[in-house]
């Protein structure tokens, strides 16, 4: 396929030129499948589009010519409007419309009697499009896929659940071809593996990726604090920083870090810039509007977090600030690529390192964009909770024989190594709800007649599709106005739970007062007058990547540092002559007293959900040997433990073997166990979120998690989500794969360095958020001797 004369005449109208690499994407428009890397700017969409417009140009085609597939609603509105105009301006005979959780019912039922020739979604909305009985009319037609930001979605379960709904594709309309589009991906290769549907990988068109981007860490005269998130400290330098640019996006790790900056931001904002705050915990309505005032133009600054980080056209942005330590590389790099969005114009950032030790990290993540190094863990088999929801799903759609559908999941990269008795393992559970459950009504979804597989009572179809989707809602409440009801966005219910008539709290950047929960809805009002409580928002806590840990402990065996301020260069030089500097082959372990209490702290640079697993293990087994912990805090590098005695030897604390049992007689007793099972058995389909008739609070929700669990854990341990759970829990909540990768690293080599005094690296662990108590013999102890001195000094004995 080549590029029509129609076609070259719009792109000289706009003064412009087709890139190589879409043109090449009309060359390779028939292979079966394809992946595009093109940096942001780069008109990787335009080229994935340019083959289904070229063939739809010749007019002819009825029905669903092209589906497309993005991780975020927003994107998908937004390439809308940017399709729309080459479609205007060259008349093009192409009907195009998105469908996402927004899509009014009318719509959406027109939307399958009368599909467009392009159809944007999302991996939900498509998943709930294939459980229609009428799905195979409407995909029959269909001649090619685009997967967006492919990267993002390879990421979690959303892409196991799209990659499922592909098989099913496939199979409706046989040829169909796939595309791929990202700017950033770690391992292509693995990726065009997952598009292909065979274990070659399909081919790969990288585009040029255009000039490195200006990219730098900012220097104040203000030295950053030694322990903390917020970077207050930077926020005159980020105010001149936004008053150079016409647009900048601040970004933030987390939605309650990105609440904190942008109160204080507006505080020191005395020139009145306008600027917004943008995160997934807002309410749509306000979402939306800053939407809206960005692609206008109105807004100078951003306060933002991940909901911003893929590829939309934001308007004019020329500046991204990342406040805090990245975390990861490939992150960065995304987030790096919404400023400047054109072709071969370099993209502007700056890194605000929130601490002392985020500076370490921010210019190994430097040295790592310059080096084009991108980060990423390989990915996992299958996860079968998401496997159970797409047999019900398929259920949903009619009859099935389970040899097909077995043949299908299997040509899905990460299902390729299912075993058959795997997924009967996954058909049983929906059809009965496992041995332990099969005399519950509730759980018998599936029947079989003859050969053939379908819903035992078709009713049952409504109930499944109002479950469908892997994104887990944390446990929140709607926040509105009271008197006006404006909604303004969600806090936790746990969070919520503590509010007393009269406190205060931020959301949406303003300082709300609490005045009464109605209807599961807080009722809140604009009379603050005292310092606010933060709303506790879930979104995502980042670990520091393997791959930049590994970079930061390069770092430590260098002479000197050049490259760091040359506080923080110090700081490091004092701690090698104090103690010694943490290697990548060994675990550091210091111990020293400090305030009365014994303190333990041991280098793992696994990542703060590791480190955290780290501590509640150490301390475990420090109380098995009577050593009387009392608490410990962590972060992403380090773990520090305090008690009552001496750690004579670490090596014990930190044998590989023993680790690994304690990890185990833990997470059984543990309440992430029924965290992770509560979302595990949601996505699979046991509990039911939404019901025709109400939506569960998530303390209902929980309620009957619980009782399920402590059911399954009873009378069938060996139940298929419990074994689903342990996978989970494992892989997610604690991170242990981190810890193992860091006993594997280290192979039970210890550096002890035992001191008399707290030495650098460990002292900003002092002051951290977060410390953990442990309520033990050690707490039980100091009570005893603080009673025997009472007493003492009372003048009483025994």
């Amino acid at each position: 396929m080549t590029l029509p004369a129609r076609f070259q005449t719009w792109f000289d109208s706009r003064g412009w030129q087709p890139h190589p690499h879409q043109l090449d994407m009309l060359e390779r428009a028939d292979d079966p499948a394809l992946l595009l890397i093109a940096p942001t700017g780069g008109g990787k969409t335009l080229a994935g589009f340019l083959p289904t417009l070229v063939e739809l140009a010749e007019g002819g085609h009825q029905g669903l010519h092209t589906l497309y597939v993005s991780p975020l609603k927003a994107l998908a509105t937004d390439i809308r409007r940017n399709l729309t105009m080459p479609v205007t301006e060259m008349d093009l005979p192409v009907r195009i419309e998105d469908r996402t959780g927004d899509t009014s019912a009318t719509r959406k039922k027109r939307q399958r009697a009368d599909p467009p020739h392009i159809l944007l979604t999302t991996p939900e909305s498509l998943a709930l499009l294939t459980s229609y009985e009428d799905a195979p009319r409407m995909f029959a037609g269909l001649k090619r896929v685009i997967v967006d930001e492919v990267h993002a979605l390879s990421e979690s379960k959303r892409g196991d659940q799209l990659m499922l709904a592909l098989s099913r594709l496939d199979a409706m309309a046989p040829g169909l071809r796939r595309v791929g589009l990202s700017a950033t991906v770690e391992n292509p290769a693995a990726i065009a593996s997952e598009l292909a549907r065979h274990p070659d990988p399909c081919p790969i068109l990288h585009a040029d990726p255009g000039p490195d981007p200006d990219i730098s860490m900012l220097v104040t005269e203000e030295r950053p604090p030694w322990a903390g998130g917020g970077a207050k400290y930077a926020i005159p330098s980020v105010l001149r920083e936004v008053k150079r640019h016409k647009t900048t996006l601040i970004f933030h790790n987390t939605r309650a870090q990105a609440e904190i900056f942008f109160h204080n931001l507006w505080l020191a904002n005395d020139e009145d810039l306008p600027i917004g705050i943008h995160h997934g915990s807002l309410a749509r309505e306000q979402r939306e509007r800053v939407e809206q005032a960005m692609v206008r133009g109105d807004l100078r600054a951003i306060v933002c977090t991940g909901t911003l980080d893929l590829g939309i056209d934001w308007g004019d942005v020329d500046l991204i600030i990342q406040i805090g330590a990245p975390k990861n590389v490939k992150r960065l790099v995304q987030r790096i690529g919404r400023a400047n969005h054109r072709y071969n114009a370099p993209s502007k950032a700056i890194l605000v390192p929130a601490n002392r030790f985020e500076i370490v990290e921010c210019v190994a993540a430097l040295e790592a964009v310059r080096d084009r190094d991108l980060d990423g863990d390989p990915k996992g088999p299958g996860p079968r909770d998401v496997l159970c929801q797409h047999i019900l799903i398929r259920a949903c759609a009619g009859p099935f024989l389970a040899e097909d559908l077995y043949r299908e999941v299997k040509s899905v990269g990460a299902y390729a190594g299912l075993s058959r008795a795997a997924f009967d393992d996954c058909l049983e559970f929906c059809a009965t709800g496992g041995y332990a459950l099969r005399a519950y009504d509730k759980w018998q979804r599936l029947k079989q007649t003859g050969e053939q597989w379908h819903l035992r009572d078709p009713r049952a179809a409504q109930r499944i599709r109002m479950n469908i989707g892997t994104i887990q809602d944390t446990d929140t409440l709607k926040v509105r106005m009271r008197g006006r009801g404006k909604p303004l966005g969600e806090v936790e219910e746990g969070f919520a739970a503590t509010l007393t008539p009269g406190d205060t709290f931020l959301i949406g950047g303003e300082i709300v007062r609490y005045e009464s929960m109605r209807e599961m809805t807080v009722e809140v009002t604009r009379r603050a007058d005292k310092e606010p409580k933060i709303a506790t928002f879930m979104g995502t806590k980042f670990a520091t990547s393997t791959q930049l840990s590994q970079r930061i402990l390069r770092m430590f065996r260098q002479e000197s540092w050049p490259e760091l301020p040359e506080h923080t260069a110090g700081w490091l030089a004092l701690q090698r002559e104090v103690s010694k500097l943490p290697e990548a082959d060994r675990i550091l372990v210091e111990t020293f007293p400090h305030d009365g209490r014994q303190h333990l702290c041991a280098y793992g640079f696994a990542g703060r959900n590791a480190q955290q697993t780290l501590g509640l293990l150490l301390t475990q087994r420090m109380e098995e040997l009577g050593l009387h912990p009392l608490g410990f805090v962590s972060t992403d590098y380090a773990t520090l433990v305090w008690g009552l005695d001496q750690v004579p030897d670490p090596a014990p604390l930190l044998s590989p073997d023993t680790l690994r049992e304690e990890f185990e007689t833990w997470l059984m007793g543990n309440a992430v166990m029924k965290r992770t099972f509560k979302t595990s058995a949601t996505i699979a389909g046991l509990i039911e979120r939404n019901t025709p008739q109400v939506r569960k609070t998530g303390k209902q929700a929980t309620f009957s998690s619980d009782i399920l669990y402590d059911t399954l854990a009873r009378f069938e341990p060996d139940h298929l989500l419990m074994r689903i759970t342990r996978e989970e829990a494992l892989r997610g909540l604690v991170d242990f794969g981190r810890v193992e990768e860091m006993l594997t690293r280290t192979a039970g080599r210890i550096d002890h360095v035992d001191l008399d005094r707290v030495t650098p690296l460990a002292a900003p662990l002092f002051l951290e958020p977060g410390r953990i108590p442990v309520a033990a013999s050690g707490a039980q102890r100091m009570l005893e001797e603080e009673a025997a001195r009472l007493m003492e000094a009372a003048g009483l004995s025994g």
